[in-house]
């Protein structure tokens, strides 16, 4: 079976290929995170656990869940590992940040009836074209039903700019998801994707007609074929390459003797690629990754 893509590995290829190239062809690993995506991962795993508590009944109070964060914060927090980019920002106001979210989703959805939680954390597998060529996977934060029957594909994110409705309406992540869920509820479902904003306290709404989710498939089986097809991997200067993990080894902002020593070895990762046609694991598909 050839590689399985996603929304991480797509978006990272579309943004930077040299990224791409770090991360999913010499399979470099990672030293370090930003501190947005810490944060991130923190209040998921606190909302995975209170919809788990909600499903069996149970229904801690805000205190506990925040305390909940504070404890998973001391125990996970490498300060040797987790990077702060934006200068004169305290570590203290990432970690007031994660609370504030967390209070603003529990007054805001207790008592969290408003719908069924059928899963949490899900991974989903599936293809793009009946002959399984083009298969796609992704971890969907939580998937309900709601009151009128619809299937919600939920999504947390901790970052501070809300899109607008038209970029939503045009999202690509959680339209894939619909995709591999649909085999399982079934083309005539009705779905409803939602996005938790919730630095914000916002929630955000959009639906996919047919012909929507046919050019997606479209348009993603196109992207796909474009990476395989790739020979080179350019670097490509964006607004978020202070959160790059490989900007240390990036050409454009490497001096240019470390540039040098990163290149040999990069050389060599890609002439042992070559020879023994072994591989490494693969990164995991994390839908936190695109918290910023």
């Amino acid at each position: 079976m050839g590689t399985i893509y996603s929304h991480s590995r797509l978006s990272s290829f579309e943004n930077c290929p040299k990224q791409f190239e770090f991360r999913y062809v010499l399979k470099v690993p990672s030293a370090s995170e930003g501190v947005e995506a810490f944060v991130g991962k923190r209040v998921h795993e606190v909302l995975e656990r209170l919809y788990l508590f909600v499903g069996k009944g149970q229904i801690p109070g805000i205190e506990k869940v925040v305390d909940r964060y504070h404890k998973l914060w001391e125990e996970t927090y490498d300060p040797e590992r987790v990077r702060i980019v934006r200068e004169n920002t305290p570590l203290s106001y990432y970690r007031q940040l994660g609370e504030d979210c967390l209070r603003g989703y529990y007054l805001r959805h207790y008592p969290f009836d408003d719908s069924e939680t059928l899963g949490l954390e899900k991974r989903v597998v599936f293809p793009l074209d009946d002959a399984g060529e083009y298969r796609m996977q992704g971890i969907i934060d939580r998937i309900s039903r709601a009151r009128d029957g619809a299937i919600e594909i939920h999504d947390y994110k901790t970052g501070a700019r809300v899109p607008s409705q038209r970029i939503l309406d045009q999202d690509r992540q959680l339209a894939l998801y619909q995709l591999g869920l649909a085999r399982t509820y079934g083309d005539d479902t009705e779905f409803r994707l939602v996005w938790h904003y919730v630095a914000k306290n916002r929630t955000c709404v959009s639906t996919r007609t047919k012909d929507d989710l046919a050019q997606l498939r479209t348009e993603t089986i196109a992207r796909i074929d474009e990476i395989q097809a790739a020979t080179e991997f350019p670097a490509r200067k964006i607004s978020l390459c202070g959160w790059c993990e490989y900007k240390d080894r990036c050409p454009l902002w490497a001096s240019p003797e470390d540039l040098a020593r990163i290149e040999a070895e990069d050389a060599a990762a890609r002439a042992e690629k070559r020879e023994t046609g072994a591989r490494a694991p693969e990164p995991a598909d994390d839908s936190q990754l695109s918290l910023l």
